[in-house]
């Protein structure tokens, strides 16, 4: 009998719309042989919908205007782990087998859809709560990475709730033991959404305020010049490392726009590096996949350091994107894992102990 995979989009999150976009690849590879899709789109007011439309209506959202979508729920009865959806004054009870959170950022990736499945006792694709809310924040993910004696950026923490002397005295600091140019990054959020490179006093202080409006908690750090590489980690069983990849960009850095709306920005998946560094970068993409307890899947984000060659940890993003840009699915790919086995593979470890 087949299983029925929930597939969560969209969300509460300024990666509304790269989840969206994941989610049609997602559903796209999904073997219909096996599983049977059940599409739930979240707007970002938090409203949930079944989804009976076409997936190609994904893509920029355009799903959010079609009247083939109906209010639904998870609803915390033992006796039925399933989605309840409501179509006027009928109600239909959809059982659930395992959630594919196509989720990124806050309300998604932060352990909260994950709590609420760990509630109701849904089987989920990747990370669990922990370690889906310490990988968010980019605070928290410095503290367990130091464990590993694995080379970061310094940095230093701000927080809206800090008076306007500490604030003064923590950018005082951050010029002191940091120097220009610095990021400046809201803790948790992705897709580079609210960050911005600081060149000055007047650009910290401004970079301060818009990685605020995304959240309450702000990382300075110190800019590290060098290649931006990433490596793609799947939790089969046992951890399976990708290839290294590279983000080659013209911008200044990686922002939300040189990612989804620059086409001089490209990713390559076969990048000529320095002997040693992949295995390099393998090795630190596991062992911190392991220290931060994730599952599933994950991909992790280093430097590698023009002035020394060290390979510096940059971030680790628990559910990475899956757009026709995205570096995971094309990293996988390169080593055996071509998009359908992948998500087939991935929806496996859902059922995994």
């Amino acid at each position: 009998m087949k299983k029925n995979i929930c597939v969560l989009f969209g969300g509460k999150s300024s990666e509304f719309y790269v989840s969206c976009n994941s989610a049609r690849t997602i559903i796209t590879n999904i073997p219909t042989e096996k599983y049977n899709v059940i599409p739930v789109g979240i707007t970002q007011e938090g409203d949930w919908y079944y989804y009976e439309d076409s997936i190609d209506l994904l893509p920029e959202a355009k799903w959010l205007d079609s009247e083939k979508k109906y209010p639904a729920a998870f609803l915390t009865n033992a006796k039925f782990p399933g989605l309840t959806v409501f179509r006027g004054e009928k109600t239909e009870q959809i059982a659930v087998d395992a959630v594919f959170p196509v989720l990124h950022g806050k309300n998604g990736e932060d352990g909260t859809v994950q709590g609420l499945l760990d509630m109701l006792e849904i089987p989920y694709v990747g990370c669990g709560l922990l370690s889906s809310a310490i990988s968010m924040d980019k605070s928290y993910t410095k503290m367990a990475v130091n464990t590993l004696a694995i080379k970061q950026a310094p940095y230093v923490l701000l927080t809206s709730k800090q008076t306007a002397e500490k604030r003064i005295a923590n950018m005082d600091k951050a010029e002191k033991e940091l120097g220009y140019p610095m990021f400046v990054k809201p803790c948790r959020a992705g897709s580079s959404c609210g960050v911005s490179k600081a060149k000055d006093r007047s650009g910290l202080e401004q970079a301060i305020e818009e990685a605020l409006k995304f959240d309450s908690k702000v990382l300075v750090e110190k800019a590290i010049v060098g290649r931006e590489l990433e490596c793609a980690v799947l939790d089969a069983e046992e951890l399976v490392p990708s290839r290294v990849g590279e983000i080659v960009v013209t911008a200044e850095f990686y922002s939300y726009d040189a990612k989804y709306a620059d086409a001089t920005s490209r990713t390559d998946t076969d990048p000529d590096l320095p002997d040693g560094v992949v295995e390099r970068i393998q090795d630190a993409a596991c062992r911190i996949f392991r220290v931060l307890d994730c599952r599933g899947l994950s991909r992790v984000d280093f430097f590698l350091e023009e002035s020394t060659g060290d390979v510096v940890f940059n971030e680790i993003n628990t559910l990475p994107g899956f757009t026709n840009i995205s570096m995971y699915p094309m990293l996988m790919g390169k080593v055996g894992y071509p998009l359908p086995e992948l998500v087939d593979k991935l929806i496996e470890t859902a059922f995994m102990d």
